[in-house]
């Protein structure tokens, strides 16, 4: 049996055993996630279950020969800060200051990046604003577990058929990882939710292996890889403030939340459409930037942004009208 895949299996039953002591922890110190008027859950659960994403990136870090010192120094900062968090509500600024610092260290990781300025502070402004979209949209269960697992396998797919950018190894234990996670948290009756240190740390993994590709490409249209996640929050941040509510605070008012909490729809059903969706706008992006083709992703991007609309606009009329 090939060794590689004997430390695969190691590193699995590793993670297991991890998610399964965490599990112990948390129900000794109640670090759980009671139900409220926000939740989509109606009984308690242990909350930070997706710690098991910082552990693997422990994991990778060994059996890598530490490579990566920046990045691995910015995933303990953001996970740490984020199950303090998730112990104790922190303040806005402090998170965002935290995640500014931890994003930082991804550039210094990747530097020389021989880009202007202006492009590096909005690359900075948005991989922050990418961490606090996939906190955000972490609201059913399997939504963050299926759609993690979607972009790692996208990345996969790249790293062996098109262009090698990242360590392949990286993506294998994220991949475990996210697998066990689901386990656990992909049923009717979740066992446990990822919590910030989850939705947060493994957006922060993500973020760094796209901005390894776009580094490696110099094509900057591979953020269209989270545009299923990346327009419901837009539109919903910016129907919040239209409201001139704080954005800051719990809600309901995703269209994955209005589709598993007021339509009725299953956790679950929700967060498979939200993965397929993201799996064929992929493929759609893969193909067309690996043939040079650029007009057609940013053409299916507008389609898909204008059906997310029209389908928002019809969901919520059914709402007002059963509350009519």
């Amino acid at each position: 049996m090939d060794s590689q895949f004997l430390i695969f299996v190691m590193i699995g039953i590793g993670l297991l055993a991890a998610e399964l002591f965490y599990f112990r922890i948390a129900r000794k110190f109640r670090i759980v996630d009671h139900p409220n008027d926000r939740s989509s859950h109606v009984r308690p659960v242990i909350r930070g279950g997706g710690i098991i994403f910082f552990i693997s990136i422990v994991f990778w870090f060994v059996q890598s020969g530490l490579a990566w010192p920046w990045f691995a120094a910015g995933t303990l900062i953001i996970a740490v800060v984020s199950f303090f968090d998730d112990i104790t509500s922190l303040n806005p600024l402090v998170r965002v200051l935290v995640q500014l610092c931890a994003v930082l260290l991804l550039f210094t990781q990747l530097w020389p990046i021989h880009w202007p300025g202006y492009l590096l502070l909005l690359a900075v402004v948005m991989c922050i604003g990418t961490l606090n979209a996939f906190n955000f949209m972490d609201g059913i269960n399997g939504i963050t577990g299926i759609y993690a697992l979607v972009t790692l396998v996208t990345f996969g797919y790249i790293q062996i058929y098109y262009q090698p950018f990242t360590d392949i190894s990286l993506l294998i234990i994220m991949a475990i990882a996210v697998l066990i996670f689901l386990f656990f948290n992909f049923r009717v009756r979740a066992r446990c939710f990822a919590g910030d240190v989850g939705s947060v740390t493994i957006a922060f993994v993500l973020i760094f292996i796209l901005l390894q590709l776009i580094h490696v490409t110099h094509n900057l249209l591979w953020p269209l890889v989270f545009l299923v996640y990346g327009t419901d929050s837009i539109v919903t941040i910016v129907l919040r403030i239209r409201r001139r509510e704080n954005i800051f605070t719990p809600h309901r008012t995703h269209l994955f939340q209005y589709l598993s909490n007021e339509m009725k729809w299953s956790h679950r059903r929700v967060a498979i459409l939200y993965g397929g969706v993201q799996v064929i706008f992929n493929l759609i992006v893969i193909d067309s930037l690996y043939r040079h083709e650029m007009v057609l992703p940013l053409v299916a991007a507008l389609m898909f942004v204008l059906v997310y609309l029209v389908a928002r606009k019809g969901v919520t009329s059914q709402i007002e009208g059963r509350i009519l």
